[in-house]
């Protein structure tokens, strides 16, 4: 086994103190996900949706990796690792990761509403009628709802070449992030780490369910995985 690849989404961020945007309900933090995750919602009420994203950048800024990010980063010494993640923040690079694909964009950096191609590291508020160079106003760099994913093609041919997929706080109810998994051979080991995982082992082939939180179940699979 040499190369791991890792599947990952809101609930390795959350042990971090980090919220998860989407409630049980439905409601981000409170706002309709149309309001705040849509091209529309930005362009009916701009100043609302850089304000929702100014908020979750602060809330970034204040928390720090958890156990299970640094466990990844261990991960490294031992095999070539990937990391495929939902997550917009920049968690499981401060822990130590090299090689991180996120597929919804990065919180901490800004594009223009020009052009998806010009993107700007930032780490403060981006307020509305603040311009790249070419006068075109910035926004977050968030893949929202009805926009393409640009990274999905990447992170398809890297899980394709997975000798072991683990999947890590994530429901797999996330089109097209859910479907990485038909992408792995079958008989491909699949570990996967969730306190309430959404799929069994008795539903896919060489799937191995660990029922625990992140900061408990990664450290425990990664000593297990390098023991071997």
């Amino acid at each position: 086994m040499k190369n791991i690849v890792v599947l990952t989404g809101a609930g390795i961020s959350a042990e971090s103190g980090l919220k998860t945007f989407r409630d049980s309900n439905g409601l981000w933090e409170g706002h309709d996900v149309m309001e705040v995750a849509t091209p529309e919602g930005f362009q009916k009420n701009p100043e609302l949706v850089l304000e929702f994203y100014n908020q979750r950048r602060r809330q970034l800024l204040t928390v720090v990796p958890n156990a299970a990010h640094k466990a990844l980063a261990d991960l490294e010494t031992h095999f070539n690792v990937d990391i495929v993640t939902q997550n917009v923040d920049d968690l499981h690079e401060r822990g130590g990761s090299s090689n991180v694909l996120h597929l919804h964009g990065e919180l901490l950096k800004a594009r223009s509403v020009n052009t998806e191609n010009e993107i700007f590291d930032c780490r403060k508020d981006i307020l509305l009628g603040e311009t790249c160079a070419n006068g075109y106003q910035l926004r977050p760099h968030i893949v929202w709802f009805g926009e393409a994913v640009p990274m999905l093609e990447n992170a398809i041919k890297i899980t394709e070449k997975a000798d072991c997929l683990i999947i890590i706080g994530t429901s797999m109810q996330v089109y097209p992030a859910a479907s990485l998994i038909d992408f792995v051979s079958t008989d491909t080991p699949i570990y996967f780490v969730d306190p309430k995982p959404a799929i069994s082992g008795d539903e896919r082939r060489n799937l191995t369910v660990i029922s625990e939180n992140a900061v408990i179940g990664v450290p425990t699979l990664v000593a297990s995985l390098i023991d071997r």
